[in-house]
């Protein structure tokens, strides 16, 4: 069985010739859908607007899907008068409208600040899985694995005009939510759901959507949702990272059919490779997941490729997963695009670079 795999992206939009954000999600979502009848939908804030590709079996035809989409929505907001970002936090100045919807009004009731103040851009990876018990086999399997595709995905550096220190300032960002990040071993589909169930009575989420673990059973879809990546500024590396998402979540499925153990990693450790992740992307060490050591990062890529190959050769996507991670380490990820631009004009060619990256 080939499982699918599907992408959704979240991007923002910008004002033409001036510091802002455009409040125009609901505008050119409509218009996007009227157009081609493609998936997009609204977000949190008025700023911001999302795609959904199909779900493929082919990496390629992802690809090209998701490439499509964003052209589609790029057009979009042309018409609008404005500009789509494909940037997980703002350079721009970080004045924010939320969307009307009265459960977005009910999370600023509960959340204050917090939810006022949540501009974050993500890309989260839909996986197929048989059957909601292999889905927390899976979970518990993956968790150790989920900062290297954050690392990979990092396309966050700038916060409202200033360089934050962080490739990811997003998973930061993200992060204050009190369901975010790396989450226990379930152990089983009733540990899954207790624990669900008890996050969303305590006032901690409001519903089932508001689980913001960094991986999760999809509450729409019968996938697991991977959702610690960036939105990357190159859709050739959402495909590559799609594509090794997917190969992990074959890999670790196949390992507990086969009745391997769950690896004992604790969340602490998770936790603080997911914040060296967020810090410095690919460019320095990371915790590997099974020795506890710092290793360089690129390093750790290695071992998450040599776990995963046979199954990214049975898809016909090894050779697709090393070119864009040799692309990824040549060239670094949006963080350094973002940066580079930044060296050479300021934060008016981080905008232009972004733009210009996000439908190329």
């Amino acid at each position: 069985m080939t499982r699918t795999v599907g992408v959704e992206e979240e991007f923002l939009l910008a004002q033409r010739e001036s510091p802002y954000l455009a409040a125009e999600g609901g505008q050119v979502v409509a218009r996007a859908e009227q157009a081609t009848h493609g998936r997009f939908d609204k977000e949190f804030m008025q700023q911001q607007a999302e795609l959904g590709s199909a779900p493929h079996e082919d990496i390629g035809s992802l690809h090209a899907d998701l490439r499509a989409r964003r052209a589609e929505l790029a057009e979009a907001a042309r018409a609008r008068g404005v500009r789509l970002l494909a940037s997980a936090t703002s350079p721009l100045d970080q004045r924010v409208t939320t969307t009307a919807d009265a459960r977005y009004e009910r999370m600023i009731d509960m959340f204050g600040r917090l939810a006022q103040m949540q501009l974050a851009c993500g890309m989260h990876v839909h996986v197929s899985i048989d059957s909601p018990e292999e889905g927390v086999a899976v979970l518990d399997r993956i968790r150790g694995w989920l900062p290297v595709l954050l690392a990979l995905s990092a396309n966050s550096p700038f916060l409202a005009g200033r360089d934050t220190d962080y490739a990811s300032y997003r998973s930061v960002l993200w992060g204050q939510w009190p369901t975010a990040g790396a989450a226990d071993v379930f152990g089983s589909i009733e540990g899954y759901e207790r624990a669900r169930a008890a996050l969303i009575s305590s006032g901690a989420a409001l519903d089932e959507a508001m689980i913001c673990f960094d991986a999760r059973l999809s509450a729409r879809y019968p996938t697991v949702e991977i959702r610690v990546c960036d939105v990357c500024a190159d859709v050739r590396d959402a495909a590559t990272i799609a594509a090794l998402a997917r190969a992990l979540v074959s890999t670790v499925a196949d390992q507990a059919a086969d009745g391997m153990p769950v690896p004992a990693i604790r969340s602490e450790l998770i936790r603080a490779t997911s914040w060296r992740a967020a810090r410095w992307g690919v460019e320095e060490q990371l915790v590997d997941p099974a020795s506890g050591a710092l290793v360089p990062a690129w390093e750790l890529v290695g071992e998450l490729l040599a776990m995963v190959e046979p199954a990214l050769k049975s898809t016909g996507d090894d050779e697709l997963v090393r070119t864009g991670l040799a692309r990824i380490r040549e060239r670094g990820s949006g963080a350094r695009l973002q940066r580079d631009a930044f060296a050479r004009g300021g934060i008016d060619a981080v905008v232009e670079a972004l733009v210009e990256q996000t439908t190329a």
